[in-house]
């Protein structure tokens, strides 16, 4: 074919084209306004659509599920731009009331204003673990709108471009709401509540035990399989009844996420049919019991363990009861003087001892102890033996006789070499009772 006839016969196809395009009767209803006009459309559609619900919107506000558990936020939205809101953030599930404003940008959003709940996990100062160290919560409280389905609004967060949904709340959901906090009390524990976690489940055949390493500020866990490679990651948001994994277990093809508490037994159980069950529970023994102690007690090799209060109080492997016995102890002090370290000297020339020293001037004391091991619950023993002053024999100081009863309880102490460093590079390890919350974070010196 020629080239001029290649040239009209595509003025031909062209023309055929435009000719049914402008002959089209199906207009896409998108063209008959402009970007703006559907923008402020957009607008008033949720501004009505906030204020449709009469009892609000319910929102479980998962930032990140991969390292972060799930807050609920209740939000009631009224004409004159103010919000009443409530969340499970922490203990003060209140109303509180604030500002909020339907904003036209490149997009149409949803922004709160002034500070309320959720501007808690927006907080860059406030961060749950190392690793969001300058992040927060990951939060946001600006919610681009994405339409609606199924009576929901579709968001997405301005952050991460996250979609979040809010529901219709109820009556029953605003006055649920604070019976979430003794469920968060029950699996956070108190000081006195066991140390360490294991998630167990059931396949109908068998149970498989996993150590779960639990976050209670991210609302975040790692179920680590104590027999196998398997894991699971589990972030958790609560109701009155118990604890919601998100993404659910799924154990022979059932998907379990609604972990019940028992009072009872302070578990939190998810149950499936044919036997098939999954448990979060409180255990004293570490999941994961080392032969640390073991190199302690060949009665040749010194080796001191340092707890340093400067460095050491603070660490996350340093427990709250711990903690309430040394502040205890302190207390009993002149206000100039504090615990300072506490050094347990194993093998050395004087025998095996524990050490309390102290700043503002005061004398270090010495418990002198011997050592043993429990084989049983793989444990070192202390047993006490004669207090003294560097001088002189002692009766045993009485401000120090809780602290130092953990250290020689008969149910012994586990001992682990921890592979992190705190501050400097000296090892550390813990030692922490079998028979309750206690658990001191120390160097190697």
């Amino acid at each position: 074919m020629k080239v001029k006839n290649i040239f009209k016969y595509l003025i031909i196809v062209f023309t055929a084209i435009l000719w049914a395009s402008c002959n089209n009767t199906e207009v896409d209803d998108k063209f008959d306004s402009t970007p703006t006009e559907r923008l402020n459309a957009q607008k008033k559609e949720l501004q009505d659509l906030v204020l449709s619900s009469d009892k609000g919107w319910k929102l479980v506000y998962y930032t990140d599920s991969t390292q972060l558990g799930g807050f609920t936020h209740l939000f009631k939205f009224f004409p004159d731009g103010k919000v009443d809101m409530a969340s499970d953030y922490d203990a003060d599930t209140s109303i509180h009331r604030s500002q909020y404003d339907v904003q036209l940008g490149s997009a149409v959003s949803l922004v709160f204003t002034t500070a309320n709940r959720i501007h808690l996990l927006s907080q860059s100062d406030n961060f749950p673990t190392p690793a969001l160290l300058g992040k927060g919560y990951l939060g946001d409280f600006q919610f681009f709108y994405y339409g609606q389905e199924n009576g929901e609004i579709i968001f997405r967060t301005n952050r991460n471009f996250q979609e979040i949904r809010f529901v219709k709340a109820t009556a029953q959901d605003w006055t649920d709401l604070a019976g979430n906090t003794p469920i968060i009390e029950h699996i956070t524990g108190d000081m006195t509540s066991p140390l360490f976690r294991l998630l167990e489940i059931n396949d109908g055949a068998a149970v498989h035990q996993y150590e779960f390493d639990f976050n209670s500020d991210a609302r975040f866990g790692v179920a680590t399989s104590l027999d196998s490679d398997d894991s699971h990651n589990l972030a958790l948001s609560y109701t009155p009844t118990g604890a919601v994994v998100k993404p659910a277990l799924v154990v022979k093809g059932q998907k379990l996420s609604n972990f019940v508490y028992q009072a009872a037994t302070n578990d939190f159980v998810a149950t499936g049919t044919g036997g098939v069950s999954a448990t979060i529970k409180f255990t004293n023994a570490p999941p994961r019991i080392t032969d640390d102690y073991k190199k302690l007690l060949d009665g040749e090799s010194q080796m001191v363990f340092g707890y340093i209060a400067a460095n050491l109080y603070t660490a996350s492997t340093t427990s709250d009861y711990f903690r309430y016995l040394i502040d205890k102890a302190n207390a009993t002090l002149p206000a100039n003087q504090k615990i300072s370290r506490i050094q347990i000297y194993f093998n050395s020339p004087f025998g095996t001892y524990i050490q309390y020293r102290f700043n503002g001037g005061k004398p270090s004391l010495y418990h002198t102890v011997t050592t043993s091991e429990n084989t049983a619950n793989k444990t070192i023993v202390l047993t006490d033996d004669y207090w003294d002053n560097g001088t002189a024999v002692i009766a045993p100081p009485a401000f120090l006789a809780e602290i130092d009863a953990e250290f020689t309880n008969a149910a012994g102490l586990y001992v682990k070499k921890e592979d992190f460093k705190i501050t400097y590079s000296n090892t550390v390890y813990t030692f922490t009772s079998a028979s309750s919350s206690f658990r001191m974070t120390t160097y190697q010196l």
